[in-house]
């Protein structure tokens, strides 16, 4: 796959993947712009036209997890999870698996 950029997130407490989780797709710098907002679907993958190259172009990106919302509990120990890299070349395509409890997160790009 060309271009875009995808999230897979599971929750590895409940080895279920994390349906319903809201991520916001943000391109922080050369200006601020939200490239997308949704939630994942029952797979654990976002499902939104950015995966396609929609709005992607060079720069830096933060990528927000709503996980204290996701667990749906106020007193929770995480609540938005930011994830921040920069996109070069806009062919490449920018796989980005979420693994995570309530206590803490596994980030990366994966192939």
């Amino acid at each position: 796959m060309a271009g875009g950029i995808s999230i897979h997130a599971v929750d590895v407490a409940s080895g279920r993947p994390a349906q319903g989780l809201r991520v916001e797709i943000w391109r922080i710098d050369p200006e601020q712009v939200r490239v997308a907002d949704g939630r994942l679907g029952a797979t654990g993958v976002l499902d939104h036209a950015v995966v396609q190259g929609a709005g992607v172009t060079v720069g830096e990106y933060e990528v927000l997890f709503h996980l204290g919302e996701f667990f749906g509990d106020s007193e929770g120990f995480l609540t938005v999870t930011p994830f921040r890299f920069r996109i070069k070349k806009v062919d490449e395509h920018f796989h980005l698996p979420l693994k995570f409890t309530r206590w803490g997160y596994s980030l990366f790009r994966g192939a």
